[in-house]
């Protein structure tokens, strides 16, 4: 792994900030690197309220989005929302359909089927439009490209308004509003928000209308949150207001159907982290095993005890998932091995019996794994479909774009994408693409890279420290959570490997001799492997996020390792 140690700040800007706020030097070089400099950025960063968040007006087309919604209820249409069957998509179906329905009943869903329909605005949702009588579709966190699926529901007399979040094309679709903040005429101040904010805002529109404030909003903020979370958006600005306070509904209030999926955690608080890995796993199994129909049924649930019944069916869902996961993974790791690919620069695996509903997930095992853009194929009709993943720096979409002649079809971004092709395609991409990405890209970047923030002493880490750092939350990119490294560290004796493979590594870790006894507890996830830098009292560097353990209603620091290397290694 290769250790990138960020350059020291400015010393004028940390001293000018530790005056200000009366902070340590460690906090105000960490608050300096985040672009915060100021004594009012310092207060919108550890203060944000929800007055932080912008006129949605300010954003292209939302008096026309509100116009022809309020035109509708007038006139006492139906409304079809739409949307995408991830955690994005079905959050925000939830949100804008359970928003309208507390005062307007003519409102139904339409999540597109992943095997049936593919991702996004589908033709068959179009035509269930018309045979149930809807007038108007509001797409969710997809449609910004759909300019054949809204010219087909316009011959149908079908209205649309879209509200993504993705990149749009050089036509925009002829809808009667299209909601996304980077579209290039679009001045809202913001453009990183995901597909569940563009709804929220557009709710938020439309309660101005009803005379609603920011605070009759709050209760849908839990949706929110879970689609910043899951969708991994930058941690900046609106998306950072959104989360926080979306976070303490989840802590405090929740909806039924997220309060059913969490019923078993035993922390008394969630994070933005706990949301990654407990409540989006779980809402995107159920569009990655049976229907994301189930997930917007969850969420929308207002009864507590249906509601669990709905956890219950989707928790079996995850478990599916996770066994499937499991043995898909397995299986391509010895397709590897078996072929001898380990010294490619790409992988790319196929097995036609390989669940579409995963493959995304293995391709990022496989990329854990071998650290290289990867591609998972399985057979899909008649057709071949796979997921892509890449590795930090490098442009997947763009790789992919250089052999798109061997395609049907493809699309995503820089680190993930999708893609069709004929299977008698499959050898000669498959070199295409090898050899694309031998060409272009850098050697260091399959080598995975650790970025840390600064180095300091175990003697730095006090209660105050703790206290303040918590206060950074809720992390995510561009406000993740500080990786700090310490050297000279060594175990005292009580290092061990944890879990059925020998995967985890736990450590009682000290500083020179002087930190207390029997030293601070750290837990390492994955870096079992690594288990010999440590014995023998051997001292060594580490890279880590400081952090705290709950256990039986009892909190303790705990160092969670991110990384480790013979000392000065």
């Amino acid at each position: 792994m290769r250790w990138n140690l960020k350059s020291k700040p400015s010393k004028e800007k940390v001293q000018a900030l530790q005056e200000v706020l009366q902070v340590d030097e460690i906090i105000a070089t960490l608050l300096v690197q985040r672009g915060i400099e100021t004594f009012e950025q310092a207060k919108s960063f550890f203060r944000p309220t929800l007055n932080d968040l912008h006129d949605p007006y300010l954003m292209k087309d939302m008096d026309k989005a509100v116009s022809r919604i309020e035109t509708a209820i007038a006139n006492q249409e139906n409304i079809l929302v739409f949307g995408d069957y991830d955690v994005d998509g079905t959050t925000a179906v939830s949100l804008v359909s359970s928003y309208l329905k507390t005062d307007y009943s003519n409102v139904a869903t339409y999540i597109p089927d992943r095997y049936l329909e593919g991702y996004g605005v589908s033709f068959q949702g179009i035509d269930f439009a018309e045979d149930n009588g809807f007038t108007l579709i509001i797409a969710l966190d997809c449609g910004i490209k759909s300019v054949d699926h809204v010219a087909y529901a316009k011959e149908k007399g079908i209205d649309f308004i879209i509200c993504d979040h993705h990149r749009p094309g050089a036509v925009l679709p002829d809808a009667v509003a299209v909601l996304d903040p980077k579209r290039e005429d679009c001045t809202y101040p913001y453009d990183e928000l995901c597909g569940c904010g563009v709804g929220f805002k557009l709710i938020q529109a439309l309660g101005r209308n009803k005379k609603q404030t920011i605070e009759d909003l709050v209760p849908y903020l839990d949706l929110v949150a879970t689609a910043i979370a899951a969708d991994i958006v930058p941690m900046t600005g609106e998306n950072r207001v959104l989360a926080k306070f979306g976070l303490e509904v989840i802590n405090s209030n929740p909806r039924p159907g997220i309060k059913a999926l969490v019923q078993n955690v035993k922390k008394k608080t969630l994070t933005i982290t706990d949301v990654v890995f407990i409540v989006a796993p779980r809402i995107n199994a159920a569009g990655r095993i049976k229907h994301g129909d189930y997930a917007v049924q969850l969420l929308t649930e207002f009864d507590l005890k249906q509601a669990k019944t709905f956890a219950q069916e989707i928790e079996e869902n995850n478990v599916e998932r996770r066994g499937l996961d499991k043995q898909i993974t397995k299986e391509a790791l010895h397709q590897i091995k078996e072929n001898q690919e380990e010294t490619r620069f790409t992988t790319v695996v196929y097995d036609e019996n390989w669940h579409k509903g995963v493959i995304g997930i293995v391709a990022s095992r496989l990329t854990e794994t071998y650290y290289r853009p990867t591609l998972v194929f399985t057979k899909s009709g008649d057709k071949l479909a796979a997921s892509a993943r890449s590795v930090q720096d490098f442009d997947v979409y763009q790789a992919l774009e250089a052999c798109s002649h061997h395609l049907e079809q493809f699309g995503g971004h820089m680190y993930a994408a999708g893609m069709t092709l004929k299977e008698e395609n499959y050898a000669v991409f498959k070199q295409a693409f090898e050899d694309v990405v031998k060409d272009t890209i850098n050697p260091e970047l399959l080598i995975p890279e650790i970025t840390v923030d600064m180095e300091i002493d175990f003697s730095d880490i006090t209660p105050k420290l703790i206290r303040i750092l918590k206060e950074f939350e809720p992390f995510g990119p561009q406000n993740m959570h500080p990786v700090f490294m310490s050297s000279a560290v060594f175990d005292t004796g009580f290092a061990k490997t944890l879990g059925s493979e020998g995967e985890h590594l736990k450590l009682y870790v000290k500083q020179y001799d002087t930190s207390q006894e029997p030293g601070i507890g750290a837990i390492g996830f994955g870096l079992g492997k690594y288990l010999h830098l440590a014995q023998g009292k051997k001292e060594f560097q580490m890279a880590y996020v400081v952090d705290e353990n709950e256990w039986n209603n009892q909190v303790s620091l705990q160092l969670n390792v991110r990384a480790i290397k013979e000392n000065n290694g």
